[in-house]
């Protein structure tokens, strides 16, 4: 299901009112009966790898919590663990995050499977994000969300600006990039500059409006979801860049990659190795394609670089 399709603009209201007009004990089961049958609405067979990866995760954590002399493994299995789910969805980082934090003994493990099911699954930053911490989403699982006009109001403003910027500006600068990128014999010059120029402004209206809509759909719900985006374009380097851009993602990668490989913490050299293997790794989060392994060399290469002239 689509945040601009027909079935979301009837879907939303109805969970919203049922959400509020249920009793206390019953919201978080038909939230999680929501958000199950929002995913199922994209392909129902994928239910199933969802609530496998969320009975894995749920289980894992429970066996950690009382495992003791853990050693090293922590650095031993975080690639594969990245590895393995890559473009399953954004619940894999955040189940995976939720997991690292339990071995780490920052968080104790989440005993109501209900409640846990529901932090993997909710529906408002299911699809597209924000890919939120278990210490940041779970606890507001326990609160009592009364209706609140001007939360709501305030919520429904954010994701009305989310369908315009996907509706209005994205999909309409989407038909001349589509025309000319699906074309590239037939364009040349400055029809292609004017395309890439608008593909940029495409890719983030199109992004920054699902996360507007999460954050906006929650908002309404009585939830509070990390912002994804602040204005990215208006940084002044590449490091900057990527405080600005999915944020969510972008400090993922720095506590559970960036920062147990050492961060900066290490040699000049190392340091420069470990940025380089954060982007790559994002690259093939991005897709299981060689394409995305360059764009991620591509953006590592810009880091590094931007580093080594940072005097200049």
């Amino acid at each position: 299901m689509l945040f601009h399709s027909l079935e979301f603009i009837i879907f939303f209201p109805v969970v919203v009112a049922i959400y509020f007009l249920a009793p206390l004990r019953f919201r978080q089961f038909f939230l999680l009966l929501a958000s199950y049958y929002f995913y199922m609405c994209w392909k129902a067979e994928y239910a199933v790898l969802i609530l496998l990866s969320t009975g894995i995760d749920y289980v894992a954590a429970l066996h950690m919590h009382k495992t003791s002399g853990r050693g090293n493994i922590f650095y031993e299995f975080p690639l594969f663990d990245i590895l393995l789910p890559v473009g399953i969805s954004f619940y894999t980082f955040q189940t995976l995050s939720y997991t690292i934090d339990v071995y780490r003994s920052e968080k104790t493990p989440e005993r109501n499977f209900i409640k846990f099911a529901l932090y993997v699954t909710f529906f408002p930053q299911l699809v597209a994000g924000p890919i939120e911490r278990s210490t940041r989403l779970l606890p507001q699982f326990d609160h009592e969300h009364k209706f609140d006009a001007n939360r709501v109001v305030s919520g429904l403003r954010l994701m009305l600006w989310g369908f315009f910027k996907k509706l209005v500006i994205a999909d309409r600068l989407a038909l001349y990039v589509n025309e000319v990128y699906n074309n590239p014999a037939d364009y040349t010059g400055l029809p292609v500059i004017i395309a890439t120029y608008f593909f940029a402004f495409q890719i983030y209206c199109d992004f920054s409006a699902y996360s507007d809509i999460a954050i906006g759909a929650a908002r309404v719900l009585g939830f509070d979801l990390m912002k994804n985006f602040r204005q990215p374009y208006l940084a002044q380097s590449i490091g900057e860049f990527w405080k600005r851009w999915h944020i969510s993602l972008s400090t993922w990668f720095r506590d559970y990659l960036y920062i147990p490989l050492g961060g900066n913490r290490v040699s000049r050299l190392r340091w420069y190795v470990n940025l380089m293997a954060v982007f790559l790794i994002s690259g093939l989060w991005h897709g299981a394609n060689w394409t995305f392994v360059v764009w991620g060399a591509l953006h590592g290469s810009y880091f590094v670089l931007s580093l080594l002239t940072q005097k200049l």
